[in-house]
């Protein structure tokens, strides 16, 4: 049993993050801000897939007066991500932000972070402190090095010097990040980091590679720290779409028993006696049912003689070869198409599931 560590709690729009609330999955748009029609339809694909915290890139003036279109238009709360510039960050939560990712000590000195918290403070915005290994102070690097597995001490303290600045100016609704694109020295400065703060953590491996790469990397060390009870909202970082940060996300907490979102899809690895096209077979499956919500077993198999005897836990699966395809329930034959037919029956059948 995963006992979490406990931390305050914020709300990041009608998010809790923090405290005994679930575990959010989260990502961020790879669209230019500015292009709202480009943004809006990104997001909506991510919201069907799960996501439930977005955050976009504030690069102008213009990109920070485009969330305000943009937040009318989505269903998820929106972050904004702000480099440098202190009057970005205001300008952002004026369009109506519901959270900020800033690094305090990169503003410009105490009265210009005043005036963000004063804004963050006005619009109930929480902060978020975002440190990773290639932001941190250079006075931090000179005393304690760059950060490694074995020594993280510079990340960890960049992000509590941060915090206190924001504490100094009695601002508080604070969560934390501390990225590495290194697994272990993730682990081991968040491992760190949780005994010395109870604000709520964003976890994650930053800058982790592509879908194979970037997958293993995240899912080792978010895995490690939330195994241990250690985070309280992620994002899966992939070169790639955002859409398969989500369905990552969701597939980690599943695996860990912290969360089910819709079905389990469960296919096999393919063998010798594989007849049919298993492999666009499977990603079109997975593709629908991360859009369900119904908690049911899904199972896509290559052999007809062993596919549904091996998959006979899943409520409903697929098998094929020869030219014929079977839909099978709990093991059972349910239904028998023709190869052409079976995926587009199938899903078919899942959108019955769903709808029932």
């Amino acid at each position: 049993m995963i006992l979490r560590r406990q931390t305050r709690q914020i709300h990041i729009g009608n998010v809790a993050v923090g405290g005994n609330s679930p575990i959010s999955v989260q990502s961020m748009t790879n669209t230019d801000t500015r292009d709202v029609a480009a943004t809006v339809a990104q997001i909506e694909k991510l919201q069907d897939a799960g996501c439930e915290i977005i955050r976009v890139a504030v690069l102008d003036k213009d990109a920070a007066l485009a969330i305000k279109k943009i937040r009318e238009k989505i269903l998820i709360p929106l972050i904004a991500d702000i480099h440098f510039d202190h009057r970005l960050a205001v300008a952002a939560m004026e369009s109506g932000a519901q959270g900020i990712r800033i690094n305090p000590g990169n503003l410009g000195g105490p009265e210009k972070l005043s005036k963000v918290v004063d804004a963050a403070k006005a619009h109930k915005v929480p902060i978020r402190v975002g440190v990773n290994s290639g932001s941190i102070e250079k006075d931090l690097l000179k005393e304690f090095g760059y950060p490694t597995e074995d020594n993280p001490k510079s990340l960890i303290e960049s992000a509590l010097r941060n915090v206190r600045l924001l504490e100094k100016q009695g601002f508080e609704e604070i969560k934390i990040s501390i990225k590495s694109s290194d697994t272990l020295t993730c682990i081991s400065g968040y491992q760190q980091l949780s005994t010395l703060s109870d604000y709520p953590l964003h976890i994650g491996v930053t800058e982790a590679g592509g879908l194979i790469a970037g997958t293993v990397k995240s899912s080792v060390a978010l895995g490690i720290l939330l195994h241990q009870g250690i985070g309280d909202t992620f994002r899966i970082s992939l070169t790639r779409d955002p859409v398969e940060e989500i369905r990552v996300g969701f597939e980690l907490l599943r695996s860990l028993k912290i969360r089910e979102r819709g079905p389990e899809l469960i296919s096999c690895p393919t063998c010798g006696r594989t007849q049919i096209d298993l492999f666009s077979i499977a990603e079109e499956v997975e593709k629908y049912v991360q859009t369900m919500q119904k908690k049911v077993k899904v199972a896509v198999m290559g052999c007809v003689v062993n596919g549904p005897g091996e998959a006979k836990e899943a409520d409903i699966g697929l098998a094929g070869g020869n030219g014929v395809g079977i839909i099978f329930k709990k093991g059972v034959l349910y239904k028998k198409v023709k190869e052409d037919d079976l995926l587009e029956t199938f899903l078919d059948e899942l959108k019955k599931i769903e709808a029932s």
